[in-house]
């Protein structure tokens, strides 16, 4: 057992990796990093190496938890450390209530910041630091990180941080991680295979379900750069069907409102057979058409385009700038929600579903077929640091991904055993 931990943390802690064990035994610098892939270990290690610190943090001023919302701090770190499996009778020490700005361990109080973005930089100025615990750094704002950095002004301050991979080019690998021996720095880099409390039926399904990029990054735990075709898992043999199964729910349709760009929507069902379907799709472009519609007239014809269809989707999902639309199909009668648009996680699950074989295309969905294999990275944005995809040809592809990542909850339970997304 490290000797940085209490003396009265749970005792199946003796479970703990050798990566685990080492870097709470050695998280002394400065600045502390735990990166690498999901469910690798690294948070639990980083969070019981903060419990200790926080019995010795210096006084003379504030401890600091921060993350990218007060969700993610919630569950990520005050989850965890609330949780008596992990921290054993010290779970009993940690009070907080989610969406607070304060929380209470071992009897400090702890000031809790988010940094969504960069105007969160100024929550910070005027505090003095004696510690911080940072969930997730490569998510928080490069000047943001800076200034916490900055604000570590007591005596032996220090900072525990934890990240997923992402770009190489991203300000923390190259400004930090690279630096390691150059600064008051210590570095840990965990994969998959260092959790060894993960059942073996688990880390295959992890393994099974990322692919390419994301294998690298969440398996592997590299920083790897996003380049070239997204979905390059896609065979049109493969994905594509002329049949249709019984539709036994109809899950969602996903909307890319477009007023002079294309406007372009795809419904999805799950088969009999436990398999997701884009079942059919309706675009109106009206540069092509050399005429616009309102939102009254788009409200108009996708009603009928879901009644021609036999639709009956659980939602309708907008995508978030849309916010007038939404408002038309609401006051139409149509339950309407707005897109979770996280890019790149939406991406992520596409790509799972398409590599599982757990999402399939219907033949008609002729648009839909045309861009998803020339949905490609942006290499001038991944120079920079950035993963984004090229904004061309993509708008059914973005009303396929709004309609399924933004109901990912509703579908996941419902899928083929042998094709279930891991949690």
């Amino acid at each position: 057992m490290p000797e940085t931990l209490a003396p009265d943390l749970p005792a199946d802690l003796d479970a703990l990796s050798p990566l685990q064990e080492r870097s709470m035994a050695h998280a002394n610098a400065r600045i502390n990093l735990w990166t690498g892939s999901i469910r690798s270990g690294k948070t639990i290690a980083s969070l019981l190496r903060w419990l200790a610190y926080v019995t010795k943090a210096p006084r003379g001023g504030a401890l600091v938890v921060t993350g990218k919302t007060y969700d993610t701090v919630a569950r990520n770190v005050f989850g965890p450390l609330a949780d008596p499996a992990i921290t054993g009778k010290l779970s009993q020490l940690v009070k907080y209530t989610r969406g607070a700005s304060t929380a209470t361990i071992l009897g400090r109080q702890i000031e809790v910041i988010t940094a969504n973005d960069v105007k969160a930089e100024g929550r910070l100025r005027g505090l003095t630091c004696a510690g911080a615990y940072a969930d997730e750094v490569s998510l928080l704002p490069e000047v943001y990180w800076d200034q916490l950095l900055g604000r570590m002004s007591v005596p032996g301050a220090k900072v525990f941080g934890t990240s997923n991979p992402d770009n190489p080019a991203h300000w923390l690998r190259q400004r930090f991680i690279l630096r390691e021996r150059e600064l008051n720095l210590r570095h840990w880099h965990f994969t998959l295979d260092d959790n060894p409390s993960l059942p073996a039926e688990y880390v295959e399904a992890i393994k099974n379900e990322f692919v390419g990029l994301w294998y690298r990054r969440f398996v592997l735990g590299e920083w790897v750069a996003a380049e070239g075709a997204i979905f390059d898992m896609w065979d049109e043999r493969r994905h594509v069907v002329d049949t249709l199964p019984t539709i036994t729910h109809w899950i969602s349709v996903g909307v890319d409102h477009g007023a002079t760009n294309p406007f372009h929507a795809v419904s999805i069902g799950l088969g009999a057979d436990g398999i997701l379907y884009a079942t059919s799709e309706w675009r109106y472009d009206a540069r092509a058409k050399h005429r616009g519609m309102s939102d009254v007239e788009y409200s108009a014809e996708l009603r009928d385009w879901m009644t021609r269809q036999r639709l009956n989707p659980e939602y309708v999902i907008v995508d978030p700038s849309a916010k007038p639309f939404r408002t038309q199909l609401d006051r139409d009668g149509i339950a309407v929600m707005k897109a979770n648009n996280e890019v790149v996680d939406g991406i992520r699950t596409l790509g799972s579903l398409l590599h599982l074989g757990a999402l399939k295309i219907h033949r008609s969905c002729e648009w839909l077929i045309t861009e998803l294999p020339g949905y490609s990275w942006d290499d001038e944005k991944a120079l920079r640091g950035e993963d984004a995809p090229i904004k061309v040809a993509d708008h059914g592809v973005d009303a396929l991904r709004y309609a399924l990542h933004t109901t990912r909850s509703v579908w996941r339970p419902m899928l083929r055993s042998d094709l279930s997304l891991a949690a």
